[in-house]
């Protein structure tokens, strides 16, 4: 697997994630095996996203929004921001 740079060392070189580098290497057959599968961005959530009335320019987290709404499902985040947005969050 080949690790986008900006991916490999954005948030590792920022401190923020230790480990984070040896987690990207292998990072589709971890997730696999802790049951978790891909939720891919569809039209509807990027209409969702696009429609949606946010001063937050991140547009990760509106699809992250959008994804939510869209599939009744819960989002693990600290963000309390999503709380505006009618979805449930768990932490």
């Amino acid at each position: 697997m080949t690790i986008p740079r900006q991916v490999e060392g954005l948030e590792t070189e920022r401190g923020k994630l230790p480990g984070a580098a040896l987690l990207a290497q292998d990072f589709e057959a971890i997730v696999a095996g802790q049951g978790f599968v891909e939720l891919p961005i569809s039209i509807t959530h990027a209409r969702i996203a696009g429609e949606m009335n946010i001063a937050h320019k991140d547009p990760f987290d509106r699809f992250l929004i959008a994804q939510a709404q869209a599939e009744g499902m819960t989002l693990i985040s600290n963000e309390a921001l999503f709380d505006r947005f009618a979805v449930k969050r768990l932490w």
